[in-house]
């Protein structure tokens, strides 16, 4: 697929739910450069990421609502979008299983609040889907393809994968275009690093920047995939303007698995800061440990034509540039 996908966009109406957090930003940040007319919705839920930073300098180029997708103030902006791009959700697993509540109305109901926006205002909206590899659960078989059995291992897990089956629905019976995508592991810029609870990445790299102890549980020996945010945010604009995804889940992972330790020890090395230290596992953490996780996304290339452009090592130098010049940005209170 050549770059008529991104030339799609060019003049259209998107909005981007979770518009100023780690994903939706750099989304929003691409779709204004290739000439879209953007708009952004989020609530700026304390801690869960989402700073204003984040589109600082495209600011003036997009249209912001504070604002939470629960709430029929969207119904307008549902109404006057031809793409939606549905990122805001929670996505800590260990905060779900501390508030399985909380986590329950913001995966599942919020989900349904915005579709059901959409069959109301909007029915030929498309629409893209934030998915994520925990829906898988302990993996059968690697590399896990989107065969594999859904059997989430945490409470978050479950409703990401209720929030996804959701959009199927509607796509099934009610003829929105929906599609998702099981992203893993994705860092970069613009990520949440004030504190550790939405996934090690982020976290690992700030203590790396700043130059402290990388804890890493048991020998490090489990295996992930990492994305590239700009790859992740390739994959949306691919699925929003390919009819062949609607109605269809897909993965999207990075090109080789790499153990934590070997992440760690390449990270230290691109930092030139940062200290490998094995510790023991956290026992809330080992409970709902997956083991080792990588995918495979050639569904996805095979319809889109999309694949990681971004090495590890490439992708570790950006972060950690970008983190050396704003981190100041990114661990005060927002």
């Amino acid at each position: 697929m050549t770059d008529v996908y991104r030339a799609f966009y060019q003049g259209r109406r998107v909005l981007v739910t979770g518009g100023l957090g780690f994903i939706g930003s750099n989304l929003a940040r691409e779709l204004v450069a290739i000439g879209a007319n953007v708009r952004i919705l989020d609530a700026l839920i304390a801690d869960y990421g989402g700073n204003m930073f984040n589109i600082d300098d495209v600011r003036d180029r997009v249209a912001i609502h504070i604002g939470d997708i629960r709430s029929e103030s969207i119904n307008a902006l549902v109404a006057d979008s031809e793409v939606i791009f549905n990122l805001a959700g929670q996505v800590s697993h260990i905060e779900s299983m501390q508030d399985p509540y909380t986590d329950l109305d913001i995966n599942c109901r919020a989900q349904l609040s915005l579709l059901e926006s959409c069959r109301a205002h909007n029915p030929t909206v498309r629409v893209v889907f934030a998915g994520t590899r925990q829906v898988y659960g302990k993996p059968d078989r690697l590399p896990v393809d989107e065969r594999h059995l859904v059997r989430p291992t945490d409470v978050n897990g479950v409703n990401k994968a209720a929030g996804e089956y959701y959009h199927l629905l509607y796509h099934d019976v009610f003829g929105i275009r929906a599609s998702s995508l099981r992203l893993t592991n994705v860092y970069g810029p613009r990520q949440l690093v004030r504190h550790n609870r939405q996934g090690f990445i982020g976290w690992f790299i700030r203590l790396a920047v700043e130059g402290r102890d990388i804890p890493v549980f048991g020998d490090g020996s489990q295996l992930r995939d990492f994305v590239y945010v700009d790859d992740a945010v390739d994959a949306f604009l691919r699925a929003g303007a390919t009819d062949a995804c609607d109605g269809e889940v897909f993965n999207v992972g990075g090109e080789t698995p790499i153990s934590h330790a070997d992440l760690v020890k390449l990270l230290v090395e691109v930092a030139g800061g940062g200290r490998l230290h094995f510790v023991e596992w956290p026992s809330d953490k080992k409970r709902i440990d997956i083991g080792n996780f990588y995918t495979d996304w050639s569904k996805f290339a095979s319809v889109t034509g999309w694949q990681p452009a971004t090495g590890l090592r490439e992708g570790l130098e950006r972060t950690v540039a970008f983190y050396r010049a704003h981190l100041p940005r990114y661990v005060e209170a927002a």
